[in-house]
């Protein structure tokens, strides 16, 4: 069984987190909040996919 890569999980579960808020802030009609929150999601994942090509050239 493969370890597991908790700071990975941790950010990808900040991602969805995000994305999940970015329809509840929809839903009440908070349209300024949601295009933060959706911009902060897109910059986590794309901050776990820089750490990933990081590890993967120092391996």
């Amino acid at each position: 069984m493969k370890k597991i890569d908790v700071p990975m999980l941790l950010l990808a579960l900040l991602a969805v987190f995000c994305f999940m808020l970015v329809a509840v802030a929809i839903s009440y009609k908070a349209y300024i909040w949601s295009f933060v929150i959706l911009l902060l999601g897109f910059s986590v994942m794309g901050f776990g996919f820089t750490l990933k090509r990081k590890r993967r050239m120092s391996n």
